[in-house]
């Protein structure tokens, strides 16, 4: 079978649709060609597709969890939530699962569906190889949307971030803004109703529970729209079921136990880079930690609508919502992000900062993770260039300094080769 495919391979390498073949057979089989026949060449494993692969392992768990947690949300807005609670009897049962792949695979389906198949008509129009970029991507997108999206919503949205986020800027490694969360963005501002988190969701018609009155929700960051609405008294989630992720919220995002096994192993792996995590954990914390100091010195009273955010322990930010599940799989993307050491933690930081500047002060969404990463997508490069430019002139005040020209000589760029 494989040397079939190889002589079919051989017999369509100039055809038109040549990309597409070539990219199917590249899934199946490893590839026959070889890049230098002679002489010495650079041999390296981290080649694109071992990277995607690699962040693809790392989102596994928080897949799988994520589809038990949507039949666990599902009966416990029927049942009520357990009193004693069993993680084998309440959580890994085959009654969550059941609700959870019919609920969670169709949107990986679309997303892949769509997202590939773009890749591969763009491929053949401009008669370049299928790249593994969209592997992740394809990945990401179920898990940073909630569980009852409908489907033909997020085809448009995977269509619109494919075509408009990557593809019109020379695809994979050209782009500038992380493809899935501008898929995500344009759910947000297309549908905001179906982003906001404030629609309770039960999968299928339960008898005597319909959305209007159901308990609970998984359609949303439901920690955070309690607490933007100040409604503390109805918030009881305990600190280990925020942790774990035993609570409403977008598909993979509610494991910080998981993220944060991820985030290391990525770091192991050297495929993410732990300045940008540490930076917009501490830029994050940062952030709290002020909106904490305004409520203690009591510059803002308990009835504003900031107040329960503002209150809001500011080292509990990173274990709701979709801040940790950001840091880690999204803000590291290495082909949005800042590229310089210096860059990196100034870029993590703001990330951080303005997530939960944005979280406190947007209550009719509260959630700023998406909207700071693609805002310093934007100004990574900014960032970069500033860096560079200093390290230019830390470089020309030494070499001043040792006399290698005169001080007085303006510098030139002849010079700056020094």
């Amino acid at each position: 079978m494989k040397q079939k495919l190889h002589e079919i391979k051989e017999r369509v390498k100039d055809k038109k649709w040549a990309p597409a073949f070539n990219a199917i057979h590249t899934f199946l089989y490893t590839p026959n060609e070889v890049t230098h026949k002679g002489g010495t060449h650079v041999k390296a494993a981290d080649d694109l597709k071992r990277t995607m692969n690699t962040v693809i392992l790392s989102l596994v768990p928080c897949l799988l969890f994520g589809i038990f947690n949507a039949g666990y949300q599902h009966y416990s807005a029927i049942e009520g939530f357990p009193q004693d609670f069993s993680i084998f009897e309440h959580f890994v049962n085959w009654r969550n699962l059941v609700v959870g792949l019919t609920t969670v695979l169709p949107l990986l389906i679309v997303s892949y569906g769509v997202g590939l198949a773009i890749e591969f008509v763009f491929a053949v129009i401009k008669g370049h190889e299928v790249e593994e970029g969209y592997l992740v991507t394809g990945m990401l997108v179920p898990l940073i949307v909630p569980v009852d999206t409908p489907l033909w919503m997020l085809a448009i949205a995977v269509a619109f971030g494919v075509v408009i986020g990557k593809e019109v800027f020379g695809g994979t490694g050209m782009n500038i803004l992380n493809p899935a969360l501008t898929i995500r963005a344009f759910l947000f501002f297309a549908y905001p109703t179906w982003m906001s988190g404030d629609k309770v969701w039960v999968h299928g018609a339960v008898d005597g529970v319909t959305k209007a009155n159901a308990t609970d929700a998984i359609s949303g960051e439901t920690i955070l729209g309690y607490l933007a609405q100040n409604k503390t008294d109805e918030m009881t989630y305990t600190l280990s079921e925020m942790f774990y992720g035993f609570i409403p919220g977008s598909v993979g995002e509610t494991s910080t136990f998981l993220i944060l096994l991820g985030g290391l192993f990525l770091v192991f792996t050297k495929i993410a880079s732990w300045r940008i995590m540490v930076s917009a954990v501490l830029g994050a914390l940062a952030m709290g930690l002020m909106f904490n100091a305004v409520v203690d010195f009591g510059w803002i009273q308990s009835y504003s609508k900031f107040y329960s955010l503002m209150a809001f322990d500011f080292w509990k930010h990173l274990i709701v919502g979709g801040l940790a599940f950001g840091i880690v799989y999204m803000a590291t993307d290495p082909v949005t992000s800042s590229q310089t050491n210096r860059g990196k933690w100034i870029y993590g930081f703001l990330i951080g900062f303005l997530s939960v500047m944005i979280r406190v002060f947007n209550p009719g969404y509260p959630e700023g993770v998406f909207l700071a990463i693609l805002l310093m997508n934007v100004f990574a490069p900014t960032i970069d260039h500033y860096v560079v430019q200093a390290n230019v002139k830390r470089r020309l005040k030494r070499a001043q300094h040792a006399k290698i020209y005169p001080a007085n000589e303006p510098a030139t760029l002849e010079t700056q080769t020094v």
